[in-house]
């Protein structure tokens, strides 16, 4: 008599590569920060915007540029089976925030200040801090054309940094002019190149007639003598451009914002003109843009609506997360703000009453729990307590719970001196576990 067949094992799935999963603790320092930016955004007066990760494919391609990286080489594109459309995960979020606001006529009433926060898309080589599914946080103010806005958003980055106590962040400035501008520094600039063209690679020779402004943005290092010696931009602007940036400066220098001006800093994408700037760092490695971002007058009208300036930038999360812990910050405020030790496992009827009305309260409470009905012991859960990363532990041995109160104890230093509260009085002592924001 055979034996009946064992069936093989089911081949494992993975994930697809460059996309990640966020596990915890992570996925908490991601919502974290995600709680900050929120709060921030809030002071600023930006409200929240929120659009589809899917766009009809022509929105990419007459708003990034043709000829830019992003549209050539990393969108994720595809044809919907239903009616033949082609559409695209989107790679970044600028031109979706604006087809929002030109279709629904969000700027008939004045400027609209929206943030963004969200996930996008694009087919490059994985990295530290640079995946092929990414989160950004985005800040775009439509329907204003004042330096003071463009400073105003710089502003509201170095909040932020400040906020989560992030230092070795440059501030890097530039202007990209006017079109009519650009055009005159286009061909002085292609002009110089072809004199140069036996030192230029791959890459530059196929952007010299497509996209020049490009070449000044590599990291080649062989090119960097060729990009020094290169028109700038800057010789080429106009009064109007001039004083649009000189404007901007004088508003950082009054709020003493540290900046270096870079005139080789171009953007990736062609919607870009006058303001262009960029937080770098030497913490990541090669890939050191936190945040980028600069002024877009002209893609409100490229992509249908009435003329209208707008400016924003953008930040990866993922990078922001790498910064910070390489700082040593990337707990960031995840932390329960409590954590519960029981002697009992009997007691968790009366324990979880007092914890319900703490997280009533707002207070974060980690609760231990039994393994297999066998709670560990205090020493155990006070080792747990602490890895935790909470402030306090509530103590509910078998003194508290015969006098039905708590023993509050500092996990941190600067927490204060170990103290007893009856149960009765939750609504006076409660409060106080709650972490500073």
């Amino acid at each position: 008599m055979s034996r009946p067949q064992t069936p093989a094992p089911a081949a494992r799935l993975n994930g697809v590569k460059g996309m990640n999963d966020v596990l915890p603790p992570n996925s908490a320092a991601v919502e974290a920060l995600e709680a900050r930016v929120r709060r921030l955004m809030a002071r600023y007066a930006y409200r929240n915007i929120r659009t589809p990760i899917v766009e009809h494919t022509q929105l990419f391609t007459r708003g990034l540029g043709e000829v830019t990286d992003i549209v050539e080489k990393e969108m994720y594109t595809f044809e919907d089976r239903l009616n033949g459309d082609s559409l695209t995960l989107r790679p970044e979020c600028t031109a979706g925030v604006v087809r929002a606001v030109v279709e629904h006529a969000m700027l008939y009433d004045g400027g609209k200040r929206l943030y963004y926060i969200g996930p996008m898309f694009r087919h490059e080589r994985p990295q530290r801090g640079r995946y092929r599914q990414f989160d950004q946080v985005g800040a775009e103010a439509l329907g204003f054309g004042g330096a003071e806005v463009d400073a105003e958003l710089i502003l509201l980055a170095v909040a932020l940094w400040q906020d989560l106590g992030l230092s070795d962040l440059r501030l890097e400035i530039n202007s990209l002019g006017q079109p009519a501008e650009r055009l005159q520094h286009r061909r002085a600039l292609i002009e110089y190149l072809e004199q140069h063209a036996e030192l230029l690679d791959e890459d530059a020779r196929r952007r010299l007639h497509s996209n020049p402004l490009r070449i000044l943005d590599t990291k080649n290092p062989a090119l960097q003598p060729v990009v020094a010696a290169a028109p700038r931009l800057l010789d080429f602007l106009g009064q109007d451009s001039l004083s649009h940036f000189n404007a901007l400066r004088s508003i950082l220098d009054a709020n003493a914002v540290a900046y270096s001006v870079n005139p080789r800093l171009v953007r990736g994408m062609d919607y870009y003109n006058l303001t262009v700037f960029e937080f770098v760092t030497d913490r990541l490695g090669a890939q050191g843009t936190v945040c980028a971002g600069g002024r877009y007058d002209y893609l409100i009208e490229q992509l249908g609506g009435k003329p209208a300036p707008a400016v924003g930038w953008a930040l990866g999360v993922d990078r922001l997360l790498e910064l910070l812990k390489d700082q040593g910050q990337e707990r960031l405020d995840m932390a329960p703000d409590a954590y519960a030790v029981v002697a009992d496992k009997n007691a968790m009827p009366q324990v979880l009453q007092q914890l319900q009305a703490l997280r009533a309260l707002g207070v974060s409470v980690q609760m231990q729990a039994s393994v297999d009905g066998v709670m560990a012991s205090l020493k155990s859960q006070f080792k747990r307590a602490d890895a935790s990363g909470a402030r306090f532990a509530l103590v509910f041995g078998a003194d508290e719970l015969s006098r039905q109160s708590v023993t509050i104890k500092p996990l941190r230093d600067g927490s204060g001196a170990q103290i007893s509260h009856a149960w009765a009085d939750i609504a006076t002592w409660g409060p106080t576990l709650q972490s500073p924001t």
